[in-house]
Formats: C-alpha cells, sequence, structure tokens
C-alpha cells in the first residue's frame, strides 16, 4: 500500500481479513447504484444458503478497556457529547487517539484520549468521517457530505456541524489527541 491513499489504507485494513464482508459490500453498493434488490445482484438463492456456524478462536482482550468505558461514561454523564443519547447500551468510550496508535502507559486508558459518542457517531468519527477541533466544534468530512449515503442519515450526521460537543465535567478531551485525530484520521 506504499503507493495508496489514505481511504484505500483504511479499506484494506477493514477487510483484509474478512474477503466475504468485502463482496457483500461492493454487491450492497452496486445494488443501491442499480436501484436493485440486493438478492438479484448477489444472485442469493434464498433456497440455498449456506449454514450460519459458530467456531471457537483465539483473541486479543483489551485489557483496561473495562476502565476506559467506565471513567469516559461517568465523565460524561453517560451521555453522548453530541447527541446527548442516554441508553448506556448504545453508548461507546471512543478513544480519540486510536487504541492501536496509542502508547500503552499513558493513552490507552486515559480518559481524556476518549469521547462518549453513540454508535452511529463512534463508528463515523472511527472512520474519520467526523471529528472535533481543538474548540469541540464537530468537524464532517466533505467525503461524507457528498457520499452514497441515504439522506436522512447523512442529514442526521452534518446536521452537528460546526455545533459544540458536550464537554466533560471531569477528564476534558487533550488536545494532543484530537490534533492527532485530525491529522491521522480524519478525511477531511
Amino acid at each position: 500500500m506504499a503507493n495508496g491513499s489514505k481511504l484505500e489504507s483504511l479499506i484494506w485494513e477493514e477487510f483484509q481479513n474478512d474477503w466475504e464482508a468485502l463482496a457483500f459490500e461492493s454487491k450492497a453498493i452496486l445494488a443501491n447504484i442499480e436501484n436493485e434488490d440486493i438478492a438479484i445482484v448477489a444472485n442469493i438463492d434464498l433456497d440455498n444458503l449456506p449454514p450460519g456456524k459458530d467456531r471457537n478462536s483465539v483473541v486479543k482482550q483489551r485489557i483496561g478497556q473495562n476502565f476506559f468505558r467506565s471513567a469516559v461514561l461517568n465523565a460524561y454523564e453517560s451521555r453522548c457529547c453530541i447527541t446527548g443519547i442516554a441508553m448506556d447500551t448504545l453508548l461507546v468510550a471512543s478513544h480519540i487517539k486510536p487504541w492501536k496508535n496509542s502508547d500503552i502507559k499513558t493513552e490507552r486508558t486515559n480518559p481524556t484520549n476518549g469521547l462518549c459518542l453513540n454508535a452511529l457517531h463512534d463508528k463515523a468519527f472511527d472512520q474519520g468521517l467526523i471529528s472535533i477541533n481543538k474548540k469541540f466544534k464537530i468537524m464532517v468530512s466533505n467525503e461524507l457530505k457528498y457520499d452514497y449515503i441515504d439522506e436522512l442519515t447523512k442529514n442526521w450526521i452534518v446536521s452537528f456541524e460546526g455545533k459544540r460537543i458536550e464537554t466533560p465535567h471531569k477528564f476534558l478531551p487533550d488536545s494532543r489527541f484530537i490534533e492527532y485525530h485530525n491529522d491521522a484520521v480524519f478525511r477531511g
């Protein structure tokens, strides 16, 4: 990926170990463009579906993630800092500087590296489709504004652009993490 764009790199990271998801996603995009049912575009035979099975696997577990989640949700009084949603099951303690790029001792479990977001805005934030600036105002990428997504979803995210997030009563997001997100993750 030495000559690839940032977007190509993100897509590669998302799908490199899940080719089935990539194939399905491409068929879903094609169905949307052609205004056709995905079952037709993907040649899905509903009478001959593959079995859905479980398998055991070894997984990496994030140690300290529970502490981070508790500290971030507590700081934001269990409310999404963008929408105000207050349902714990829909809230995510989102890392501003991603876990994989964060220092083990000083950044990964640091609550100043977190935002309390609802699941949709967390995914948009992780994918660099939204960010915040140092004044805690929401930024929306041009890619999201002009991408092929439904208008309701697009409008619900874009409508928050320029608005200030609700800041936490403790553990204010550190400007170093915000700067990192804007430079390395946000798609501007």
